[in-house]
């Protein structure tokens, strides 16, 4: 028989919160906040939106639902 181990809660690394930034914001702070938790420059994110936006209008949509959904990031 293989016995496990239990899992305990400090073996786990802490889990990143998706939020919108308030010191990466140029309108909502979307872009900043998905760049923050992807861990990438948020001018990339803000590059690949505009080009979205540019090819079809997706971009417009998801920052709009981001706006909506994604929780302000605490003060």
């Amino acid at each position: 028989m293989n016995e496990t181990t239990p899992l305990r809660k400090d073996s786990f690394p802490p889990l990143k919160k998706l939020v919108r930034t308030r010191d990466e914001r140029m309108v909502a702070g979307v872009c900043g906040g998905l760049a923050k938790y992807a861990g990438i420059d948020p001018v990339l994110v803000r590059l690949g939106m505009v080009a979205l936006v540019i090819f079809g209008g997706a971009g417009l949509l998801l920052y709009l639902a981001g706006w909506i959904i994604i929780p302000e990031e605490d003060a």
